[in-house]
């Protein structure tokens, strides 16, 4: 892959230090953004940032993407030829208390990188959907080339617009963006707020784990390095337009216009209650709680990773058994267990 200055927003996260922390190894210039926000523990923000803070080719701002002045005088100082978009408000239960903060995060801040990329040579854009935006759809594996105009919580429906305005974009300036629907990535430096790591300080200190749904819930859990590597292979995958895209009968995952979507997933949904049992071979026996389904949630998550397969050769190698004995270590050695 040739080398590259490369923006990542949401570099103080879960996907996007992943993703700074692969392309400063393989050499490329990275210049990392993050709000830092308080919607988890800033610490762990912090503690991944200053891992990324040791590679020389690093350059960190602290910038919230709705702040459209600072925004601009960013992208038009750099001028980055690869932007690589993860920042966002994450979360579909926190969608149900503060919609503001979708809005600003999600849509505006996502407007401001659109313009960004637009007004100073962006080569390609990258951003980060959800698989949440398969929404009321019950045929499984979920597939990029259904339709998916059913939302069931804010959180989605921001995704789905995200996907919306980088088409106009591709369609109207000719700004080459593709779309990435991840399904449950979990890993070492994860979200404290995703079910992995909840059910593991939950058997930690004592406490009862929260299954919805009386447990009877699956999901496609995907592990970061498989993410990452899929992120980095799109690199240099530039959309340019399907010339065969019929608008008689429009496939929802591609174009006339340089506009791509792809499910990044494990291929392979995996029972709760499973997740839960690996989990207890590394922290001790579980309680839990059994609670009815709650709003916005879907049952089951499954990929359709065809599309990816075919454009870069994505396959996700990392078993759920492997995936979290390798968080587990981790949890172990961050929080001194």
């Amino acid at each position: 892959m040739s080398k590259h200055r490369v923006l990542v927003t949401g570099a103080a996260g879960f996907i996007g230090f992943h993703v700074a922390q692969h392309l400063l190894q393989a050499g490329h210039s990275v210049v990392g953004l993050d709000s830092l926000n308080a919607y988890y523990d800033p610490k762990l923000k912090e503690a991944r940032l200053s891992l990324l803070k040791q590679h020389r080719n690093f350059i960190f701002s602290k910038i919230d993407l709705a702040d459209r002045g600072f925004t601009q005088m960013l992208f038009a100082e750099h001028r980055f030829p690869v932007v690589i978009h993860l920042a966002a408000q994450a979360g579909v239960r926190y969608s149900l208390e503060n919609a503001p903060a979708y809005i600003d995060a999600n849509l505006e801040g996502f407007a401001n990188v659109l313009e960004g990329c637009r007004h100073n040579d962006c080569q390609h854009l990258i951003y980060a959907s959800s698989s949440s935006v398969y929404g009321a759809n019950t045929k499984l594996p979920f597939s990029v080339h259904d339709n998916v105009d059913h939302p069931i919580s804010l959180y989605a429906a921001t995704k789905k617009a995200n996907e919306l305005m980088a088409h106009s974009y591709s369609h109207l300036y000719g700004l080459p963006t593709t779309g990435l629907r991840f399904f449950t990535v979990y890993g070492p430096w994860g979200r404290p707020d995703m079910a992995m790591f909840l059910f593991a300080k939950a058997i930690v200190e004592g406490q009862p784990i929260k299954l919805f749904n009386n447990g009877d819930m699956q999901r496609d859990f995907t592990y970061i390095d498989d993410i990452t590597q899929a992120v980095i292979r799109l690199i240099d995958h530039v959309p340019t337009g399907d010339k065969n895209w019929s608008s008689e009968k429009p496939d929802p995952s591609r174009s006339a216009a340089p506009w791509r979507i792809f499910n990044i997933g494990n291929n392979r949904p995996e029972r709760l209650m499973d997740l839960v049992a690996e989990l207890e071979k590394h922290f001790g026996p579980a309680r839990t709680t059994m609670l009815p389904m709650q709003p916005g949630d879907v049952y089951a998550t499954y990929a359709d990773i065809d599309d990816l397969t075919q454009e870069v050769g994505f396959r996700p190698s990392t078993s759920l058994q492997d995936g979290v004995a390798k968080f587990a270590a981790w949890f172990r050695d961050y929080h001194k267990l």
